[in-house]
């Protein structure tokens, strides 16, 4: 493994309105994990249901999961209090990835948050291009990515949904939505 003064922190982007943005970043996590690297996974939307990646995620000892909100905001009844989570957790998530412990850090779904304007996209983008780590890789999913932050982005992939199960009926399955 590249020593950290030896490496390129890349920040990639996955967002769209296809599945599987989320997936590729818990790829990333294993693939991280087993090169022996330190990785945080921080989820803004996902409350405290447990999840397969979750579970896996356990047996390692390099990889610190924080499932931080609270459900699927989109049916919120209560926008202020999503906006206070929300921010409570932008501010976790600044101090971990400032605390220098981790080479990986995933927000997972923090682009939702830009898209509710909740999180602005303009302050993403200045704290990754003027605090975070160098050598620190970085992945933000979710919809709706910030314009701000898909210039600032390494990578940047767009789902596209052609077609989904969800539309015949068929609802999250366990080991693949969850």
């Amino acid at each position: 493994m590249k020593t950290r003064d030896r490496r390129q922190g890349v920040v990639l982007v996955h967002t769209g309105e296809g599945k599987g943005k989320s997936s590729s970043a818990f790829g990333m996590v294993f693939r991280a994990a087993g090169w022996g690297m330190k990785v945080c996974v921080i989820q803004f939307i996902k409350g405290q249901w447990q999840t397969g990646e979750q579970r896996a995620a356990e047996r390692f000892d390099n990889i610190e999961w924080h499932a931080l909100g609270d459900g699927f905001t989109w049916d919120t009844k209560n926008p202020e209090q999503d906006i206070k989570t929300s921010r409570d957790i932008w501010e976790f998530a600044k101090q971990k990835i400032l605390s220098e412990e981790f080479d990986l850090v995933i927000l997972d779904e923090i682009n939702y948050c830009c898209g509710y304007g909740w999180i602005g996209g303009p302050e993403i983008a200045d704290f990754i291009k003027n605090q975070k780590p160098a050598w620190l890789h970085l992945v933000l999913t979710g919809r709706n990515a910030a314009p701000e932050v898909i210039a600032v982005a390494n990578t940047v992939t767009e789902m596209t949904r052609i077609k989904h199960a969800y539309e015949t009926g068929i609802k999250a399955e366990q080991g693949v939505e969850f």
